[in-house]
């Protein structure tokens, strides 16, 4: 399978030390050069890891195609749904709720950092999501709490279970 993926959910991934999880359940993990360059920035938070992680994985998008957009689509969201209509790919990684609307619009597969770690725990690549979603909770990457509390039912777990903290 193939994999693109935008830069809000790499980060939310590498945020718990899960980004090896997207090549196990996907095989193939490519991000356009914008996300790259978004996510690479001494700024960003994670950035030297995800710089590690992607240094392979990068490919340049033609930007001769089109995708549907709506007015606050950013490069780094455009140039993903462009690069997965060209390739093709299977799955579009994208955390923004707006940016999932808008790949649906466009007949774009997609899949949240939250659903990889529910991917990853169904296949048994890791055993619980309650300490990585402490690690994303953590971090800069915001997640609301109905959401959490939904994955974690979906993984079986609860915020009770060791490795939980708010």
């Amino acid at each position: 399978m193939i994999l693109v993926a935008d830069a809000s959910a790499l980060i939310a991934l590498a945020a718990c030390n899960s980004l090896p999880l997207l090549d196990a359940i996907f095989g193939t993990v490519w991000v356009p050069e914008t996300v790259y360059l978004e996510v690479a920035a001494a700024d960003k938070p994670q950035a030297e890891r995800l710089r590690q992680y992607l240094q392979d994985k990068v490919r340049p998008v033609n930007m001769q195609n089109y995708v549907y957009l709506d007015a606050f689509a950013d490069a780094g969201e455009t140039a993903a749904m462009l690069l997965y209509k060209e390739l093709p790919a299977d799955y579009l990684l994208i955390d923004d709720k707006r940016g999932r609307k808008v790949a649906n619009i466009n007949h774009i597969k997609t899949i949240g950092s939250l659903g990889v770690l529910l991917q990853a725990k169904r296949a048994g690549l890791i055993p619980l999501i309650a300490p990585l979603l402490s690690q994303i909770q953590a971090s800069p990457v915001y997640i609301g709490q109905r959401l959490i509390e939904t994955v974690l039912e979906l993984a079986s777990e609860s915020k009770m279970q060791p490795g939980f903290s708010p």
